[in-house]
């Protein structure tokens, strides 16, 4: 069977990190602060919401929570954006998605300043990851990374099969992969032949959002498995987009679904709050 990779020990292990990071800040009269922006009564974003306010508070770094009605207009949300950018106490600034219909989200995300955009999604941030010189990196991609990375996955020559393309996930990681010695292949709802592409794969990353699809006999034996999909089915069973069962059978390792992908999302943001505030002060 394959190992189990454990992303609630992985980011336990970074979070006691940063706390103790953030008790050496303290000692400089410096406390990072991370403002979360949520628009509306989204169910699922509160609740991230909330276990970002919890993270946060276990770390010591000072949360900043503007919760806004859905009818909060996108030049009200736009001038508090502004006054983020320009608060010395604010260090990240988050804005959670999806956000209402009238509001752009590609414009209010642009409005965030590069240097507080710790969810790495402003086109500044984006770039500087495509060109080899990243600053903030998308939280998932980045927990993927070192994930793998605590692991002992060396990346050099492998075959990596990314099964999604989005801006989120799939993108920015197949970046982060080719970055470190890769040979990257992106698949997507229009790739043909889908099976025989992740049988090639030494890892696959799946995050397409569909219950399962990666089926468990496409892994290759010995190949490592990341599983980014979070996926309800009936009442209370949460499975990812890989057949998981099937799939360990041929992995050599696999992330769960929960307690994989999922604790290490939180925790890179947490990072990147902290990275900021150490730029922020020149430490």
């Amino acid at each position: 069977m394959a190992q189990i990779i454990d992303g609630k020990a992985i980011a336990s292990k970074i979070r006691n990190e940063l706390t103790e990071t953030v008790k050496e800040l303290s000692k400089k009269g410096i406390t990072p602060g991370l403002a979360v922006v949520l628009v509306g009564e989204d169910p699922a974003s509160k609740v991230y919401v909330s276990m970002k306010e919890k993270a946060c508070a276990a770390a010591g770094i000072f949360s900043d929570e503007h919760k806004l009605p859905a009818e909060t207009s996108e030049a009200d949300l736009l001038a508090l954006i502004d006054k983020l950018n320009n608060d010395p106490k604010i260090h990240g600034i988050l804005v959670q998605l999806p956000l209402p219909k009238h509001i752009n989200s590609e414009k209010v995300l642009e409005a965030i300043s590069p240097k507080k955009d710790v969810d790495g999604f402003h086109p500044y941030n984006v770039g500087r990851l495509v060109v080899g010189k990243p600053t903030f990196q998308a939280c998932t991609p980045y927990g993927i990374m070192v994930m793998l990375k605590e692991i002992g996955v060396d990346l050099t020559g492998k075959e990596v099969v990314i099964v999604g393309r989005s801006n989120i996930v799939g993108k920015p990681v197949a970046l982060m992969c080719l970055q470190q010695n890769a040979t990257v292949t992106i698949c997507h709802s229009k790739t043909k032949n889908l099976a025989e592409k992740v049988k090639s794969a030494d890892i696959v990353i799946a995050a397409v959002g569909v219950p399962e699809m990666v089926k468990g006999d496409w892994i290759k034996d010995g190949a490592v498995v990341i599983d980014v999909g979070v996926n309800r089915v009936g009442e209370k069973k949460l499975v990812g987009d890989v057949e998981y069962e099937k799939a360990a059978q041929h992995a050599s390792a696999i992330t769960p679904v929960p307690g994989g992908v999922g604790p290490m999302t939180i925790t890179m943001l947490l990072y990147n709050t902290v990275e900021s505030a150490k730029k922020c002060c020149c430490i």
